[in-house]
């Protein structure tokens, strides 16, 4: 059993974060701040703040990031070669508005040490506000009820709203609310905290810190209810204004002070409460960023911002922050009735993924959304295998938006094409702004396979949405570059007697365990329906819109033998496979390393790739996360169930789950095959990622691709849906423990939804013309009165216990040797390594160079 499916049925702290179906609740204050901060971290795809208290402390990373908004630094490579990536790019922690500090009797509030009567935070799916109400005993045994809340706003992208109410329960004393904005990234704030975030460099995973100053102050501005900050960043020149007003009522007087420098903007309330007294400020904050544009114009964008706030109230932008949420449960939301736990979790993801897409408006999605500065803030092919399909099925809006911010890096990804010697276009492999930004190449540059999944996604969001006016305009573009770079990297050799297959040599697939390699079959199989679909695009739009199709030909100097060029790489496409095992091969050479022995390595020394060096990690058959597998989901009707099957049954043992990416695609290809028990063991260790910290790390950020693949599992997994170029079928895997499954899926503006349960599917057409689908090869068409199909079974149920070990162990290779099964040893480790019975047959054999 792998360390992926070793987890409780719930692993959450029930005591500390009760169950809620629709809340995230949190019953005392948390010693994980950094877990808090981005469980309870508030954002609308734009803009994203940590969930710290409002009196600023105590937190471990305060953090509030814009979408794009971005510093450059030169990286420094030990030895230098000519391609190697050269400008890093690292999100900035811009100023904080969040700081609404209290003192009453100057005694300040502090949550680690304050005597509270009672305490209460919540985080609401249904109007994405976070809420607090304690009441807090102070030393002089004063007690006062203190209410807060924190709203970052869906429908004005750039504004956030918050309030701090303070009621004198007995009592009398001076209170004094202190509201600042606060430029943690270079400055420090009355308590000593900053400067930027905090950084391990030894993890791969967690941000950069810098030595110079990165905002440079431009402007600082104040009136009696207003405050202004200008900065320019010092190397990417990008520009930046942030702006709050403030608004006061009590039942006493109440003194106002406001002041600004270049790090800080204070506005101070100051009454004296009596018991039933009241104090409450309301502060709405604006944010506006630039590649460029002058810091004054940002000014006025954010005078404006307020001033629809201050001429509209809290209450319209509360109002249609509600209506925008009721909206997109009403086409997102995954019921699982009967189960809370799982609901509650389930809706948290959902969530998530809106917080870092909604408003992300042709930026990009960063793999830790706006929650945290882990991964620096970059984007990844997260976003189009993960991402982009839950919003293509229910927000498309959302995910064109998406898919124009690859449309928007084409330049760049044409430009690094030439630079690796190749036609067409190269996505980065990870960037904020389209230069790659990834320093390690091995596992970064190398995984060409990225131009496939944007293709794949702009394919998808055609098929499903049916938006062929954008596709024509930009998404044929896309599958040309990327159909003419594979056709370009490959090459063909000829087999046997006369056999060709074309080839895809020295690049990496989604496994980062193993680089550098000779056909990654993910790869090859996504590179050729990439190949396939930009041949049929074209040929498509030439016999659609002649006009259209001559312009493409003009701009992309495109010859009438590219497509047939294509379809004939795709036929001749090299599909690695082991007779002998009956396997797809991840790559041409996988059979060759010994197997990392997984199930006698210590816990502590996941994740291998901070434990032991790439070399150690490259020589052994061990995986990082889902690899053919992936590829079995993503391309399911190249592959026979027999030899998913085969393949699941062989790389699901070697496959770590360092990567949180993993366990939602083993869930899915688990249950498909029948695995219906070890499908649930993963599902589970993708729903719960963030909120028991299974990687430990969610202190960085929401694992935003992980929060895609839990709806993924529920929808392809669980509910057994697959589509192929537009067609959809459903062959349904409930789970034995679940009483139902309900989900929406939005398809060419038709919005149906699906409720499985043991005995039967049902859909029912709820907006937009009938359309058909099927199930388990019926074809059915779904109207407003609904149609059930009674289902014999839930698929096959197979035997678990047939995953205990590897596959492969044992067998013997063409050459005549036999796989072994071994750990690296590393002397001094700081923990022990088990030692096995040196007369069993599952003894190890020593570690290749040992």
């Amino acid at each position: 059993m792998t360390r992926l499916r070793n987890i409780p049925l719930d692993p959450v702290d029930r005591q500390h974060l009760p169950v809620d179906e629709w809340r995230l609740v949190e019953s005392r204050p948390g010693a994980d701040l950094g877990l808090l901060e981005t469980l309870f971290a508030t954002a609308n795809g734009f803009m994203g703040m940590r969930g710290t208290p409002p009196e600023g402390r105590d937190a471990q990373d305060h953090g509030t990031f814009l979408n794009g908004f971005h510093e450059t630094w030169r990286i420094q490579h030990a030895e230098n070669a000519y391609g190697l990536a050269e400008t890093g790019q690292t999100i900035i922690n811009v100023p904080d508005s969040t700081v609404m500090k209290l003192y009453v009797d100057d005694e300040p509030l502090l949550l680690s040490i304050a005597d509270l009567e009672e305490y209460g935070r919540t985080l609401d799916f249904r109007d994405g506000v976070q809420r607090r109400e304690l009441i807090w005993r102070t030393p002089a045994g004063k007690r006062v009820r203190v209410i807060s809340s924190r709203m970052v706003s869906f429908t004005d992208r750039h504004l956030a709203l918050m309030t701090l109410s303070v009621e004198m329960l007995s009592g009398s004393a001076p209170v004094v609310i202190s509201s600042q904005i606060i430029n943690r990234q270079d400055a420090k704030d009355d308590f000593g905290h900053g400067v930027g975030p905090d950084t391990n460099k030894d993890d791969p995973r967690r941000t950069t810190a810098f030595a110079h100053r990165v905002l440079r102050p431009l402007q600082n501005w104040h009136s009696e209810r207003r405050m202004l900050l200008g900065y320019r960043v010092a190397t990417s020149g990008m520009t930046l204004a942030v702006g709050a007003d403030h608004a006061v009522s009590s039942d006493v007087h109440v003194e106002q002070l406001i002041s600004t420098d270049d790090d800080l903007g204070r506005h101070v309330s100051r009454a004296h409460l009596e018991p039933g007294q009241t104090l409450t400020v309301t502060k709405s904050v604006s944010y506006h960023s630039s590649r460029s544009v002058p810091h004054r114009e940002l000014f006025d964008r954010c005078r404006r911002t307020l001033d629809r706030v201050r001429d509209l109230g809290f209450a319209h932008f509360e109002q249609e922050q509600r209506q925008y949420l009721e909206d997109f449960w009403e086409r997102s939301d995954v019921e699982l009735p009967g189960l809370p736990a799982e609901q509650q979790a389930t809706r948290w993801c959902l969530f998530q993924l809106a917080q870092a897409a909604a408003r992300s408006d042709q930026w990009g999605i960063p793999a830790k959304g706006l929650t945290g500065s882990g991964y620096e803030g970059h984007y990844f092919w997260d976003t189009e295998v993960y991402v982009l399909p839950f919003l293509t099925f229910t927000s498309p809006a959302w995910a064109r938006n998406a898919l124009r911010f690859r449309v928007n890096l084409l330049p760049k990804a044409r430009e690094r094409a030439r630079e690796m010697n190749q036609r067409g276009a190269l996505f980065p492999w990870r960037t904020i702004n389209g230069d790659e930004a990834s320093a390690y190449y091995a596992a970064g540059t190398a995984q060409y396979h990225i131009d496939a999944d944007v293709a794949h996604a702009f394919a998808t969001y055609r098929d499903i949405a049916g938006d062929q006016q954008f596709f024509d305009r930009d998404g044929v573009e896309v599958m040309v570059e990327t159909a003419r770079l594979w056709a370009d990297l490959g090459f063909w050799r000829v087999h046997g007697e006369g056999e060709r297959h074309f080839h895809i040599h020295a690049v990496t697939g989604p496994d980062e365990y193993t680089t550098v390699v000779n056909n990654n079959l993910y790869t090859n199989v996504m590179a050729r329906y990439n190949l396939r679909r930009a041949a049929q695009a074209v040929r498509d739009l030439a016999a659609r819109d002649r006009a259209a199709y001559e312009r493409l030909v003009a701009d992309l100097e495109l010859t009438p033998d590219e497509p047939e060029e294509w379809e004939d790489c795709a036929q001749g496409m090299l599909i690695p496979k082991d007779d002998a095992l009956g396997i797809h091969l991840q790559e041409d050479r996988f059979l060759e390393r010994e197997v990392w022995d997984l199930a006698r390595t210590p816990d502590e020394a996941f994740p291998l790739l901070l434990h032991f060096h790439p070399l150690v990690i490259y020589r052994f058959q061990v995986l990082k996360q889902a690899d053919v597998v992936l590829a079995l989901f993503l391309r399911s009707s190249d592959f026979t169930p027999e030899e998913k099957l085969a393949d699941f049954r062989y790389y699901d043992p070697l496959t770590t789950g360092d990567s949180s990416l993993s366990a939602v695609v083993q869930s899915i290809i688990a249950a498909e095959v029948g695995h219906q028990g070890i499908a649930l063991d993963y599902f589970r260790s993708g729903l719960f990622v963030d909120l028991a910290d299974l990687h430990h790390n969610t202190s960085d950020g929401v694992h935003i691709a992980s929060a895609g693949g839990v709806w993924a599992s529920l929808v392809h997994g669980f509910g057994g849906m697959r589509y192929e170029e537009g067609e959809i079928s459903f062959d349904p895997r409930l789970p034995r423990q679940w009483p139902e499954l309900v989900f929406p899926l939005t398809v060419r503006g038709s919005r149906f939804r699906v409720r499985i349960v043991r005995e039967a599917i049902t859909l029912v057409l709820e907006t937009g013309p009938e359309l058909e689908v099927s199930v388990r090869g019926q074809r059915v068409r779904i109207t407003a009165e609904g149609v059930t199909v009674p289902l014999a079974d839930q698929g096959p149920l197979l035997d678990d216990a047939v995953l205990g070990a590897p596959q492969g162990v044992g067998d013997e290779r063409a050459d005549g040797s036999i796989i072994t099964s071994s750990i690296p040893q590393i002397p001094d480790a700081p923990w022990e390594f088990p030692v096995a019975d040196p007369s069993s047959e599952s003894a190890p054999a020593p570690a290749p160079g040992s």
